[in-house]
């Protein structure tokens, strides 16, 4: 049959067989469901994290006519006594709420009709069910027909639908509802929260709750939203975390899944790499990789071994909320994401349940607790070690995730300096005029009042990547110059290249960090790779006549700058 594709994107079970698709066997999810589940169960994890998968391979084994043989060789079938009782033997009802979203309530609304028209036409068959009424079968197509003009159709759809399912077969339903907080997200960044958790509420309620024809429910999201906001009056109601320690394997990659996964592609080599930018995610007492990046990634380096590494959670899903809750930080609330990006962790009480009018909140206590509680729960801090209590210890889990936040710190560098016209305009200056002297003093000032990088946890690389990204968004914001990062010039890539065309000047900078406050030995090594990788060449080619080249050494909130000069006083032909 060959290698296995990887699973970019395959949100259903079946697929995996069929198609010959890699899978990492989490069936076991189902025997512990089986075994503790309550009569509805809650999983929060962050975006990408396998959810709908798990609810596509629950729908898969429970539903009414399942074909066996997809589960053969799979952890859950050495489970003989519950595969002959529970496989195959239920009616389910699956929803998916990722797409229920639009820019007013209204439109919203109808997407929510659409997705439950959608998965009542699945059940048309029972239009011929000699079991149910000709009334039973009328309000039946009023769902399949998306007739939802009376709102009240719109809260009693899901109950309904189990009472028919119950009456047709006899047998309690099974009802899967995934991504159930995406449209309260979208309600809140478009302006109608209120009405979206009012009609949440009404369609939960109905059907969890004292629904005799309900067996149990399984709910997936990325927030856990109040239960009083939502959930209300539920009982038997059981809600796993990342915090918990059941079920926290079923829920990302392990080391050893990721380490079979790249051995069968041989990238084995490249683990390191992988562990590096998207392991560190700490669910319950195990830690995991962010799935969607490793079989990415995974895919690139099957093609090409030295594939360099990327990020795919980032770009995958909306960041809108994150950074938006990021850029309005309180001060204090900044100077502790710089500790995040330099290493460090924060200790901070985290709240199990959240609505989203706490953002809002006057007390800025409570918006400060709500931030650090949704950048966990969304998987863009993790624990360091068990919590204690409301307590974490949080960190930021991996590289990929870490550029996130220094984009976030980028930004309110570039606002503060910016802001500063004067001394950001004297800096500008200073690097066209190749005044060193200045340069060195202005970034010190700049460095001493926006940023804090520790000599701690954070490779040197990274480090070095944080500097020169800091320093390239202050350049950029100069709309005459033409700044790259990067760039290709002689026999390597120059970290920073600026031409001023009007004036023929050019400059090359390259970053380095002073370990332990060494300046001058890593200014040398600056400006020694300047000469070596030839990098003023793509200057001289470009007929600038003067090059500024300089070496800049960073520690923590100090640097030191040296500098050379080209002259290059052939006339431009141009200027003739």
């Amino acid at each position: 049959m060959g290698m296995k594709k990887l699973p970019i994107g395959i949100e259903f079970f079946d697929n995996f067989k069929r198609d010959n698709f890699y899978y990492v066997d989490k069936t076991g999810l189902i025997r512990d469901l089986i075994n503790t589940r309550g009569s509805v169960n809650l999983f929060t994890r962050p975006r990408r994290f396998g959810k709908s998968l798990n609810m596509d391979m629950l729908k898969t084994f429970f539903e009414f006519g399942t074909d066996p043989s997809l589960f053969d060789g799979l952890e859950i079938s050495k489970e003989t006594e519950i595969c002959k009782q529970y496989m195959g033997r239920y009616p389910v009802i699956s929803l998916s709420l990722k797409d229920v979203e639009g820019t007013d309530f209204q439109t919203a609304y109808n997407m929510l009709g659409s997705t439950i028209g959608e998965e009542a036409g699945r059940f048309g068959f029972l239009l011929q069910s000699d079991k149910l009424t000709q009334a039973e079968k009328k309000k039946l197509n009023r769902l399949i027909e998306e007739e939802f003009e009376n709102a009240a159709y719109l809260y009693s759809s899901l109950r309904l639908l189990t009472q028919l399912l119950f009456k047709h077969y006899g047998t309690p339903v099974i009802v899967l509802i995934d991504e159930y907080d995406v449209p309260l997200d979208k309600a809140y960044r478009n302006g109608y929260y209120q009405e979206m958790v009012m009609l949440i509420r009404s369609l939960f309620s109905q059907v969890l709750k004292t629904n005799k024809n309900l067996y149990f429910a399984v709910i997936t999201g990325c927030l856990r939203i109040a239960k009083e906001s939502i959930f209300t009056g539920l009982n038997n109601f059981r809600v796993r975390t990342v915090s918990d320690i059941e079920y926290a394997e079923y829920f990302g990659f392990t080391d050893c899944e990721v380490r079979e996964m790249m051995r069968y592609y041989g990238v084995e080599e490249r683990f390191g790499d992988v562990k590096e930018w998207y392991d560190g995610y700490r669910f319950g007492a195990v830690d995991v990789y962010c799935p969607w990046d490793v079989i990415n990634q995974c895919d690139k380096m099957r093609v090409k071994k030295d594939s360099p590494m990327e990020s795919h959670w980032e770009n995958s899903s909306s960041n809108a909320l994150i950074k938006d809750m990021i850029e309005e930080a309180a001060k204090a609330t900044k100077a502790e994401i710089e500790t995040l990006i330099s290493g460090g962790y924060v200790e901070k009480p985290v709240i199990p349940e959240l609505t989203y009018t706490d953002l809002d909140s006057k007390d800025r206590n409570i918006r400060e607790t709500y931030l650090w509680s949704v950048l966990y729960a969304a998987g863009y801090l993790t624990d360091s070690k068990q919590p204690k209590g409301r307590i974490h210890r949080l960190v930021i889990p991996n590289k990929e995730v870490l550029g996130i936040y220094e984009d976030r710190i980028y930004s309110w560098f570039r606002v503060k300096i910016t802001g500063n016209i004067e001394h950001w305009q004297k800096f500008c200056a200073a690097v066209e005029a190749g005044d060193s002297e200045e340069v060195q003093c202005l970034l010190n000032k700049f460095m001493g009042e926006s940023i804090s990088i520790r000599d701690t946890f954070v490779k040197k690389e990274m480090k070095e990547n944080f500097y020169h990204g800091m320093l390239l968004g202050l350049l950029k914001a100069e709309g005459r110059w033409m700044v790259k990062s990067n760039a290709e010039s002689g026999i390597g890539y120059t970290d920073i290249m600026i031409e001023v065309p009007e004036r023929e000047i050019g400059c090359i900078i390259e970053v380095k960090y002073a370990e332990n406050g060494v300046f001058d030995s890593a200014c040398r090594e600056a400006m020694q790779q300047i000469e070596d990788g030839g990098y003023a060449a793509t200057l001289r080619q470009n007929e600038m006549k003067i090059i500024h080249k300089y070496g800049i050494s960073c520690y923590k909130k100090s640097c030191k700058v040296v500098y050379d000069k080209e002259e290059h006083c052939a006339v431009n032909p141009k200027h003739q």
